[in-house]
């Protein structure tokens, strides 16, 4: 494992950030430094390395006005951290929020939340994006009617085998599952094209067990987990339980944002908005269900993204509302995140994805 990596994080501009964000990011003490600013950006919220380490994508979105998003490509200097716009192209919808680039650095996805749609894209030899090749846009409603009156696209993620694409729309409390065309990127549906989730529960992201046969959902609205079973060779999911992120006595409002999988596949995390933690869970990795372990606080407020090293050492923890990042030493018996007291202001973050160099 890398002794160093870059921190690349996504913000709102709007809420008075410059930009993407870059630090470096210390696997010995846990801290962080501040490398560049990459301005002249709109609300990057979401950002996306590719598997290659050579180029980075975000995705930006107008929430107030609701007009088409774009996707940027940026290629990435290593020993800089420097970033260079490549090109752009339409989300394709809009309110873009969510973007993910495939294992062989040629395709890369996203969600639009606004429109409640998802689009694919060619990645072409110079690491920019070609013209969209693929387009779905969902359809439907849920129980919620402020929330869920029409779809909305959260997030898209790829499996393990590179071969399906599943995207959690928490406006119809479905997971939707596309086959990737490896030809040119485009998605079609499934044979078994969704999965449904608790009514009211909002899925928002979601994350694979490196086993690749089970998989956890983030349900925003509920502030629960949904742990599930995979079959890989149909695309196909099935619940196996779901299970609160909250205390009992919580009685405040909550959102939940973020879940990831510990790289060693014994634990899983998942952020609370409100309640301001990260909630752990201990894996069965047998069936693939859930205990819960503990929480720890998120050490600010709205904490709307994390991030795990590759190790599973560290987990970097960024709160939007407070605009400061901490990082955590992973127990690696006990799962829980440990603050080493290292932390660093940035003006509303909301996503890190990191680089090793």
């Amino acid at each position: 494992m890398a002794n160093e990596y870059l921190a690349y994080i996504g913000t709102y501009t709007s809420l008075g950030a410059e930009g993407i964000y870059c630090y470096r990011f210390d696997m010995a003490t846990g801290a962080l430094e501040y490398v560049n600013t990459t301005g002249a950006i709109d609300d990057p919220s979401f950002l996306d390395i590719a598997p290659s380490g050579k180029n980075l994508y975000a995705v930006c979105a107008d929430f107030e006005a609701m007009t088409t998003g774009i996707i940027r490509a940026y290629s990435i200097d290593a020993d800089t951290g420097e970033l260079t716009f490549l090109n752009e192209q339409s989300s394709e919808g809009t309110g873009p929020c969510h973007v993910e680039v495939d294992q062989t650095s040629r395709y890369v996805l996203l969600a639009n939340y606004g429109s409640g749609s998802v689009a694919s894209y060619p990645i072409q030899e110079d690491g920019s994006i070609g013209k969209a090749t693929g387009f779905v846009q969902h359809e439907g409603s849920s129980i919620d009617p402020e929330r869920q009156e029409g779809p909305h696209g959260h997030s898209i993620n790829i499996d393990p085998t590179n071969t399906f694409a599943f995207a959690a729309d928490l406006g119809i409390d479905k997971v939707l599952a596309y086959r990737i065309n490896h030809d040119d990127g485009s998605i079609t549906p499934a044979d078994s094209p969704y999965t449904r989730t608790p009514p009211g529960g909002g899925p928002r992201h979601f994350a694979f067990h490196p086993n690749g046969r089970h998989a956890y959902l983030l349900n925003e609205m509920g502030s629960s987990v949904t742990a599930m079973h995979y079959d890989s060779s149909r695309g196909m999911l099935n619940e196996i339980e779901t299970l609160t992120t909250l205390p009992d006595d919580f009685d405040g409002v909550n959102h939940c944002a973020d879940i990831h999988v510990s790289p060693d596949g014994q634990f899983v995390y998942a952020s609370n908005r409100g309640h301001d933690s990260i909630a752990v869970f201990s894996i069965d990795q047998d069936t693939g269900g859930l205990s819960f372990v503990g929480r720890v606080s998120s050490g600010g407020e709205t904490p709307r993204n994390f991030a795990l090293d590759p190790s599973g050492t560290y987990m970097l923890v960024s709160n939007q509302d407070t605009g400061n990042i901490l990082t955590y030493c992973i127990n690696r018996e006990t799962g829980m995140p440990e603050p080493t007291g290292h932390e660093v202001d940035v003006p509303a973050p909301v996503c890190i994805k990191l680089l090793p160099v």
